[in-house]
């Protein structure tokens, strides 16, 4: 991607380029000073702006900055406060993301976390779908630039793809909830969608199906087997993404097979290498595909430092010398994860964090699920102890390997996978496609520390609006019947 990177930094951006679909904005470039200069006198229409690739450069820019505005907020909360890991220190009866911690949320939630990651995540797919939609005559009619559009058009495939995805994580159960994952997922949208359209929800087994479409033809299009630019998908991110799908659809074989491609010859960061990747944004460390945040505002930034901290659960997890404690506890000590809280900036910008969507750890403990339930247990060894090793150095990676049995290993390959991706999005959804009871700490200030699996909820409402505008949209059950804590127990 570095033809990429190089373009825009050469370039400036004509702030609020402005497209509307739905309703919504579903275009907006926002001023950013290296980012692409744009002419829009003339182009005062999605074709007209799409019709060559300048305008497909630009349009892509939108489309990152829309995909962080979902990723750096809302849904990466939600993945870990309705899990069993974070705790906020005081119980308040609203706030952000209160209502997910406490399994209460609202249909009518239109601006917080149930109406705002449903709106988001289309707004992104949107811009995607749009790229993918003119890129083949962008291609055509100017095939010196074949190379470059096309890299951007797998772009975009994997956004869209990873756009179903977590939407469909978010608003519908697991895929493995029923044998033939024939429950109800999310609309799957292959055009940004007209006023008068009114798509109805496709099951999640047609929902995963578009997802390794678009996979499958993004890996034709990106070439760089490891990520030329961690700030751009890539192939190496394809490779992440096909991985943890086939995880979440028990398809073990597939998700070994993509972590080891998306792994290669790299190594995984050590000591201080690791810690770097958090503390200073401008070191790649282990990152395959990172988000900029630049010229934005950091939401995880200023939620993980005011609002949200770890559970005694989580930090009970770890050895006294393990590496990772370093990002659970703020300079003085204090319980604060500070995966957000870089202090070397480019650009010195206080509120900037740039979320991860990809690094190397996550394929190693990918490769270990898989490796052992294919009953690989050599393999999955070699990898867990990679992550352990990496922790608390050799001897102790040895004790700990040493306690479990082939049979128990997955217990600990699970326990790591807390430990390590914690605050990353991942637990609710692990617990989940783990088909596990939600367990909190009994200090836990929400009014919910148990519900057993399965539970309608632990899914969100549709939003209220969209199903006011949308008839063929189907609701979810008992989270949009206002039925709330019905089958939940605080005890």
């Amino acid at each position: 991607m570095k033809y990429l990177s190089k373009l825009i930094m050469k370039m400036k951006i004509v702030k609020n380029i402005h497209f509307l679909l739905l309703g919504s904005v579903a275009l907006v470039l926002t001023g950013c000073s290296d980012f692409l200069e744009v002419d829009v006198k003339g182009k005062a229409t999605i074709p007209s702006f799409l019709s060559d690739p300048q305008g497909l450069h630009a349009a892509m820019v939108g489309t990152y900055n829309k995909m962080y505005l979902y990723v750096d907020n809302e849904f990466t909360k939600y993945g870990d406060v309705a899990g069993n890991m974070v705790a906020f220190p005081s119980a308040a009866s609203s706030g952000d993301m209160v209502a997910q911690y406490n399994f209460t949320s609202d249909e009518s939630q239109i601006t917080g976390a149930v109406g705002y990651i449903w709106r988001k995540i289309y707004v992104a797919q949107a811009n995607a779908n749009n790229v993918i939609e003119y890129a083949p005559a962008v291609i055509k009619n100017y095939p010196t630039y074949e190379k470059e559009c096309s890299n951007i058009m797998g772009q975009a495939l994997l956004i869209r793809a990873m756009c179903h995805f977590d939407q469909c994580r978010a608003y519908a159960q697991p895929y493995n909830y029923t044998p033939d994952a024939s429950h109800l997922g999310v609309p799957v949208l292959l055009r940004a969608a007209g006023a008068n359209d009114t798509p109805s929800r496709a099951s999640v087994s047609e929902v995963y199906k578009q997802v390794l479409a678009d996979l499958e033809q993004a890996s034709t299009l990106l070439t760089d087997q490891v990520a030329d630019d961690y700030r751009y998908a890539s192939l190496q991110a394809v490779n992440c993404m096909f991985s943890r799908v086939y995880l979440y659809m028990e398809d073990w074989e597939n998700a070994l097979k993509y972590a080891k491609q998306a792994i290669g010859s790299q190594q995984l960061a050590q000591g201080d290498a690791y810690l770097k990747m958090f503390d200073d944004l401008s070191t790649q460390g282990e990152t395959i595909f990172r988000l900029s945040g630049v010229e934005m505002t950091g939401y995880l930034k200023s939620f993980y430092e005011n609002t949200c901290e770890p559970a005694d659960t989580l930090l009970s997890l770890y050895d006294k010398d393990d590496i990772r404690l370093k990002l659970l506890r703020n300079s003085v000590g204090s319980k604060r994860c500070m995966k957000y809280s870089a202090s070397k900036v480019p650009g010195e910008e206080p509120k900037r964090d740039d979320p991860f969507i990809f690094r190397l750890s996550e394929e190693y403990l990918n490769a270990a699920e898989a490796a052992w339930n294919l009953k690989n247990y050599t393999e999955a060894r070699n990898y867990i102890k990679a992550i352990i090793e990496r922790a608390v150095g050799t001897e102790k990676a040895n004790n700990v390997l040493n306690a479990y049995s082939d049979a128990s290993l997955i217990d600990l390959i699970r326990l790591e996978r807390v430990k390590e991706l914690c605050f990353e999005g991942h637990n609710f959804f692990d617990i989940t496609r783990w088909k596990q009871n939600l367990v909190r700490e009994r200090a836990t200030t929400s009014v919910t520390k148990f519900i057993a699996y399965p539970s309608d909820y632990f899914v969100l409402p549709i939003p209220q609006d969209e199903l006011f505008a949308n008839t063929s949209m189907q609701p979810n059950p008992t989270v949009n019947s206002g039925n709330y804590n019905t089958n939940i127990t605080n005890e």
